[in-house]
């Protein structure tokens, strides 16, 4: 079975987070929903871009021998060796320990090129030059200071973007992070998967999902629990403009008003952040009903 698909030109990035044990990745291209075929992350084995001449059994291949314990370069050595087309081939990894490497063939078209860095590659082909440096730059930055894997992604591909980015133009990006019982529910590793498969300007389009992820399914900061009690009057506003609660605004956080408020944080897709239950709730539950209801 062939399972080759026409060049993806693009740039890309992955990386390894050992504070919160996540691995991501990052991509950019003029390719209509590219990061379907580009991104590939595995709580426990690493995470994959596979571009140019994608070969989408690297995404596949490489998960299951890093998750064996293969390094990325090695585990890049094994795929390459075995595939008679790997001079069209790019490809950049970091595995379950974050050691990075990165493969461009000869064969990829102008410009083409990766950086490697501590727990990171870069990678791109049909590039403005420069852009694939300017990613790295970005990163590094961006990893020292706020935020988590996503946003520091996120902002590699802005800069490289900035810098010049895909010769063609734009169209679609996606970043995947992923981390051990990370994903909705619990149960799964799927923390952030977003994509923009088809936009003018699908890297600020990204950077904005991003916020509304961070936003409905962050995790809650214990410093800004807050007690029910004391907001019991404001929420008790907000639900008799929804139409969710009818009774008196009483300022008693009775169980009335914990029964509307669990409805419209769930019909909010909030739910993540309160669930139902106990006397504090988070207050970016709060400011955001507020804001939106009045």
């Amino acid at each position: 079975m062939d399972r080759t698909i026409p060049p993806i030109a693009t740039f890309s990035i992955v990386a390894y987070d050992p504070g919160k044990k996540e691995w991501g990745v990052a991509v950019q291209s003029k390719f209509l929903a590219c990061a379907a075929v580009v991104s590939w992350a595995r709580a426990g084995a690493g995470a994959v871009a596979t571009q140019s001449f994608a070969n989408i059994a690297y995404g596949i291949d490489s998960l299951d021998l890093m998750a064996s314990g293969k390094s990325a370069d090695e585990t890049i050595a094994i795929l390459t060796a075995a595939d008679d087309q790997r001079a069209q081939r790019q490809v950049g990894m970091v595995d379950k320990n974050g050691r990075a490497a990165s493969f461009t063939g000869d064969g990829c078209y102008e410009w083409a090129g990766h950086v490697v860095g501590d727990g990171f590659a870069c990678q791109g082909n049909i590039l403005i030059p420069g852009t694939v440096e300017a990613m790295t730059k970005a990163f590094e930055q961006a990893r020292r200071g706020s935020g988590e894997l996503a946003d520091w992604l996120v902002e590699a591909l802005a800069a490289g973007q900035s810098a010049g980015g895909d010769s063609r133009g734009r169209q679609a990006a996606g970043v995947l992070v992923v981390r051990e019982n990370g994903g909705y529910g619990g149960n799964n590793d799927r923390y952030l998967d977003l994509r923009v498969d088809d936009h003018p300007d699908p890297i600020v389009k990204l950077a904005e999902l991003v916020t509304m992820h961070h936003l409905l399914f962050g995790e809650v900061n214990p410093d800004n629990l807050v007690p029910l009690a004391e907001v019991a009057g404001e929420l008790q506003g907000v639900l008799l403009r929804t139409g969710h609660y009818t009774g008196p605004r009483s300022g008693a956080f009775d169980e009335a008003t914990r029964s509307a408020l669990r409805a419209l944080v769930g019909s909010e897709n909030l739910e993540e952040r309160w669930d139902g239950a106990g006397d504090v709730i988070d207050r970016v539950v709060v400011d955001y009903l507020i804001d939106r209801f009045g």
